[in-house]
Order: structure tokens, then sequence, then C-alpha cells
């Protein structure tokens, strides 16, 4: 394997700085950094361009993320949080942070977490209260229809609690969270984009999920891994049920799904199903597991699955022991350069791509290959590899313009590389003149995800890319040893990379898509419709006790609550509802009552509840906590609580 020394660069300095942050990071690669194969090594006579240098001011564009006060972004982003646990709402060119939408911990902002409804959709102990306050949301992806998004939904993951969470995205806000069975370290993510059998149905009705940890199954607590698997997991779009999952050999990582719906598949770093990391880097290669969609649910239909404990889910083994015939196999499993991080599935519809990460490669699958494979007509798997050539150090993510050129991060490097496909499988055929680096740019640094302007669907444009950087090291003010991550837009529309802006974000988010803002159309007011407990007109309000059980029914209307004031008495269970009668975009109010932990919001003809115990005398001032009137502090009422 090369040193980044034998990549030729004209800024020295540059080079200086990443061998200085890539110490620790290359002297713990070694062992995977020296399982290059022979067919790798004789890529590395590739040409590489040297990295781009830093452009003026004109020549980045600076205009183009400066928007002119009112002016629209051209893009929507949906950003994963992170350890927040929500998703994130940018415009971009901009970069400007629209919204967080809660999803996984609670948000006391809009009173996600507090409210009955959103505790609801948390999920929660049987003593009411929330199952789980944290998360780890790493990947969003959205719901397909013809190759392209159709605005109506949005999943992230949860990491830590293998739940997944479903976002409307005509209002912004989280409906359905499921917690997957069997699983734990639930990582990759995406939904299909068409059925695997009915060609009428060309939109998403799936979601694939992987789980990263190996657990026994059933989880009983054994310590001898050899008896730890994984399961890849199918969840309905619409019902958010999981509707069947496969048992297979190694572990998932990211997941990918082709455009005709016939196959998902997930990389494989731990493909050895090792518990500490020399364990899982002892193989000299990895995989990309490909499932066949059609398959697998014919034989769910046929009842050929188990159940595991007492989950319901059916399981279909999907293991290299169950798997040996082509022509009923449900997997196949594709040979890659050891550790991959991550799988992409370019917007030709032709390939699946996996970064080597502990091998400077990235290997170009063809998937009619694949499919060829499971009808019988390719004798070796692996001949569906038609490239595998070398880009940089520590690839992971890859990206796409529409143009025929991918752009993957170089996590040790600290470069994002643009490299043509079809160059890149000439130079593997064995045309040593292709020239498939076609430029490099330095990010800062240590790059994890990428993504393009429409990079993973069909209507790829190729005009921005995003680059999360785990480190910002210099790029910010200093405060204190807690740095924010570095989210960084670069210009992708010409034939050189060129560095727009830096954005400081806090930590730590992963994945991201990036979309024309006309693919939604959000809504800026609510339907009283859509809540059944929605008080429509203000004479309905009052305070109705059923024994120790209180209800009190409310609506805001600027700059005044329904009811002036409402008597409770001490011990009594209150649960109070309030609908916002306002008609306007953009006239949210709130409502906190203090020391009962009571804040939330309600958008204009939104309905939330509340269930809390009063269980203190006293008067108690409730108040609407989100600016709405001229009069927005003497909106008022009072909770007076006899003893």
């Amino acid at each position: 394997m090369k040193s980044d020394s034998s990549l030729p660069s004209k800024d020295t300095t540059a080079w200086g700085r990443r061998r200085f942050l890539n110490t620790a990071a290359l002297a713990g690669l070694t062992m995977g950094a020296a399982a290059c194969t022979d067919k790798e090594s004789g890529a590395a006579n590739a040409p590489a361009a040297a990295p781009a240098a830093a452009p003026d001011a004109a020549h980045a564009g600076t205009n183009a993320t400066h928007l002119k006060p009112g002016e629209l972004d051209t893009y929507y982003g949906l950003w994963s949080g992170g350890h927040t646990g929500d998703m994130r709402v940018l415009g971009l060119p901009s970069g400007r942070e629209l919204m967080r939408i809660p999803c996984f911990v609670p948000d006391a902002l809009v009173g996600w977490g507090i409210t009955n409804e959103s505790k609801k959709i948390m999920g929660t102990k049987p003593d009411g209260s929330l199952r789980y306050t944290v998360g780890d949301s790493h990947h969003t992806h959205a719901s397909y229809k013809d190759g392209n998004y159709d605005g109506r939904y949005a999943w992230i993951n949860d990491k830590i609690n293998a739940r997944i969470a479903r976002i409307r995205l005509d209002y912004f806000i989280c409906d359905k969270i499921t917690q997957l069975p069997n699983v734990q370290g639930f990582h990759g993510i995406f939904p299909d984009k068409a059925d695997p059998v009915d060609p009428a149905i060309n939109y998403t009705t799936r979601v694939f999920c992987g789980a990263e940890f190996s657990i026994p199954l059933p989880n009983t607590g054994v310590d001898d891994g050899t008896q730890y698997r994984s399961m890849f997991t199918c969840v309905d779009a619409e019902s958010m049920e999981v509707r069947w999952q496969v048992l297979i050999d190694g572990n998932c990582d990211l997941t990918a799904t082709s455009y005709d719906g016939k196959l998902a598949a997930t990389n494989q770093y731990n493909i050895e199903m090792g518990v500490t990391y020399e364990d899982m880097m002892s193989s000299e290669r990895d995989a990309c597991l490909f499932f066949n969609i059609a398959r697998i649910e014919a034989a769910v239909k046929a009842g050929k699955f188990k159940t595991v404990g007492t989950s319901k889910v059916p399981v279909v083994d999907g293991t290299h022991e169950a798997n040996k015939d082509p022509k009923t196999a449900l997997t196949a499993y594709v040979s890659v350069p050891k550790n991959p991080h991550g799988v992409n599935a370019s917007p030709d519809g032709k390939y699946f791509i996996c970064a080597g990460k502990l091998s400077p490669t990235a290997t170009v699958i063809e998937l009619a290959k694949v499919l060829d494979w499971f009808d019988g007509k390719l004798e070796k798997l692996d001949a569906a590899i038609v490239a595998e050539v070398e880009i940089g150090l520590g690839p992971l993510h890859t990206a796409f313009d529409g143009r025929g050129n991918a752009y993957t991060t170089l996590f040790l490097d600290s470069q994002v590389v643009k490299w043509n496909v079809d160059a890149a499988i000439k130079f593997h055929a064995g045309d040593k003149a292709a020239k498939y680096v076609v430029d490099r740019i330095d990010v800062q640094y240590q790059p994890g995800h990428l993504n393009a302007s429409q990079s993973e669907t069909k209507a790829a444009d190729g005009k921005y890319l995003a680059v999360g950087c785990k480190f910002s090291k210099d790029r910010f003010l200093p405060v204190g040893p807690l740095h924010a991550e570095n989210e960084q837009l670069i210009d992708i529309s010409g034939d050189k990379m060129v560095l727009l802006a830096d954005h400081p974000v806090r930590g730590e988010p992963h994945d991201f898509i990036i979309f024309k803002r006309e693919l939604l159309q959000p809504k800026q007011v609510y339907s009283l419709d859509e809540f059944p407990l929605a008080i429509k007109d203000p004479k309905e309000s009052g305070v109705f006790r059923n024994g120790k059980k209180v209800t009190v029914k409310m609506t805001s209307q600027a700059p005044a609550f329904s009811l002036r004031e409402f008597k409770v008495k001490k011990g009594d269970e209150v649960t109070l509802i309030l609908t916002n009668l306002d008609k306007i975009e953009d006239l949210t109010h709130g409502f906190a009552i203090p020391n009962h932990n009571v804040n939330f919001i309600v958008n204009p003809q939104e309905t939330a509840s509340v269930t809390f115990i009063a269980d203190q005398p006293g008067v108690f001032w409730c108040y609407c906590t989100h600016f709405c009137h001229a009069l927005h502090l003497e909106m008022r009422t009072r909770m007076i609580v006899e003893a």
C-alpha cells in the first residue's frame, strides 16, 4: 500500500499537516493497510491529480452561499442530529439551519417527550415515563417515486436503541417510531425505490435496516462471541411495522438499494464476527452482501422462516450455508477489500460502490452481473466486480454528480477525491492509460459522510457537495475542550472542486441528503380534523372531573387563552388539552406551567395535551412561551390548586 507521500502534491505544507494529524490513526491501521491485494497494488500507478489550491474569494463564488435578505435557498438538506437524536433541516447553499425535528430525544422547545402525543410516539414504560431519553441518530434518507424524491417521508435511525423514526415532510414532524427486534447497533438505513416484482409500484414501500453489532439470538447473555449473529431488517414504509428479517453471516454497516427495487445491499466490515478490533481486522477481505428482495418475500409468504424469542417477525436464513445454489439463494456475498465503510448506488442505476477504509481502494460492483449470478448465468460472484482502484487513504463514503463522476471522502488524507467511474472500469480492465482520478481537494479535517445535490437520485445535478468533517481544530473560535464539527460546502459544477464555506455544527451529525426545494410542498397551517382531541370552539372549554382525574379543555387565540383561570385540587391527575385556533401562518403559541415540568407549543390549528399531577397547592401562572402578539406578555391564565 502506498504511503501518503507517494501521492504528489504542490502543497507540501498541507501534506505535512496531514501527516501530523494522521500519525496516531495510521499507527492503529498498520495491520489493515498491509492487506492490499496484488490486484490493488497493480492499480497503484493510477495518476493522481494534485490537491486543489485554496481558491480566491471570487473563484469560490462567495455570493452563492450568502443570500440576499429575503432570498430563499435552492435546496433543502436533511441532516442527522447525532446525539441530540433529532433531524436537522438546512437550506443550501447558505447552510442556514431552518429547523430541528425532534425524534428520539426530548426537546424542550416544542414539548417533544412532554406532550401525551409525542410520548406515545416515542414509547413509554408502564408508569408513563419515557422508555428512552437518549439517542444516536446517524443516517437519514427520503421516500422515492420514479427514481427521485417524492416529498412524502424521510427516515432516520437511532443506533443506540435500534429505533427507526419516520418524518412527515408535509409538516416536518416525526409521526412514528419503531424499535427493531433481535438487533443492536442499528446503523445503515435506506428505502427501496420501486417494487421488485410489480413495475406499477414505482415508489417506496419498504425501508431496509442493517444491524452493526452481533448478539446472541435470543439475547441470553452468552459471552461466546462465536454464537453471536446479525440481522438485516425490512420495515413497511406506511405501517412502520417490521415485515421480515434475514439472519446473516457477518455484520451490517451502511445500506443501499437498486433503482429497480430488486436488490438491497450492506457492506460488511466484520465477516469474522469478531468481538475485538483485532479479530475484526483478521480477514484479508470482507464483503458487500446483496439481498434478493423478491425471493426473500416469496420465502416469507411460503412460510419458510423461523422466529426468534418472543418476536413474531419472520426470519429467513441468509447465511452462506443456506444459500450455496445461486438459483435459489436469497443472499449473495461479493468479496471486497477489508473493513469497508460505505456502499452507495450510482444515479445511472448500474453500480454499487464500496469504499475500502483500511484499503486505499474503491470497489465498483455491477448490479446486472449480481442479478446474473442469482439467475445462474455468472459462474463466479466476484466477477460482478468491474473495478477496484486506488483512490487514497481511508476512503469512506461516495457521492455522485450525474456526469459519471464519483466523490469519495478520504478520512486519513483529509481530502475529497473526484474520480470517473467509467475510466476506473477501463483501468481495472487493463487500460493503464485511463486516468480515473480527476481532482482532489483538501478538507478540514478527517471527513466522514458526504453527499451531493440530488446525488442519491436519477436527477443528480452536480451543483453542490457537502462534507462532514469530524475534527475542526483551527477552523473556528475555540470554545473549550469540546470542538464544533465542520460541515463544508464545495462547488462541484466545474472541472475543479471549489471550497465555498465552513459551517460549525454541534456534534455528532453523520449522514444527510440534499434535494431541490420544489420537491417539497410543506403545509404552513394544520387541519383541525387531524386531531381527535381538537377543541373547535372556545365554548367547549372547561374543567371536567371524573374522581381524581381532571380534564381541562382550553383554546388559544392571540392574545388570550379561552380560560382566564381554572381550579383543580391537590393530588388530581390533570390532563390539559390545548387547541390553537389561530389560522395565521407562523402564529404559534406555547404553554408553560411553573413547577410542573410542563412546556409545549401548539402551531396554528394544532392540538396537544399533557398529563401531570397537581401535587402542590398554590397559584401557578400559565403563560404563552412563544411570542405571538403585542400583548404576548399579557397572555396568561391561572391554575389554582386547592389544598
